[in-house]
């Protein structure tokens, strides 16, 4: 259980990390949001859990899987900078699924925030409704330079 604090307000939620290659050089972060998160649950190679003791030499990778509401996206910013602030440097942003990068198919919707891209910096997106779970694996592969020739 993650919580942290928003202009005086407490918000909690469960997020989970995982060590994504096993060895401890990357923690991705799943912030699922709609139904994008079972892709990234397929995509996942191992077992979530809370973060544990961060190396200074790990990479932190945040994938925002799902719709993107106006009232949730102060939290998701928030979530965003306190990994900045806990790793002592950005974290990759990863778009995961059309509604995620753009609002999807509720995109024309006054609550709806019309792609993550608008609250923070996107490094990646991965586009889909729902995109296949190895796009994920690809996308974290590339920005790790741990592509196969």
């Amino acid at each position: 259980m993650v919580s942290f604090g928003l202009d005086g307000e407490h918000y909690r939620g469960v997020m989970r990390w995982v060590d994504w290659y096993g060895d401890g050089s990357l923690y991705v972060l799943d912030v699922g949001l709609a139904c994008c998160t079972l892709e990234f649950d397929a995509a996942a190679p191992a077992t979530a859990g809370p973060l544990p003791g961060l190396d200074p030499r790990a990479q932190v990778a945040i994938v925002i899987s799902g719709t993107v509401t106006d009232r949730l996206a102060p939290a998701v910013a928030a979530v965003i900078d306190g990994c900045e602030q806990q790793a002592g440097r950005r974290p990759a942003v990863i778009s995961f699924g059309a509604c995620a990068s753009s609002g999807g198919p509720y995109w024309d919707s006054y609550a709806v925030t019309k792609g993550v891209d608008q609250l923070v910096a996107v490094d990646a997106y991965v586009p889909g409704c729902p995109p296949p779970p190895e796009a994920l694996a690809a996308v974290l592969d590339q920005l790790m330079g741990r592509v196969g020739s």
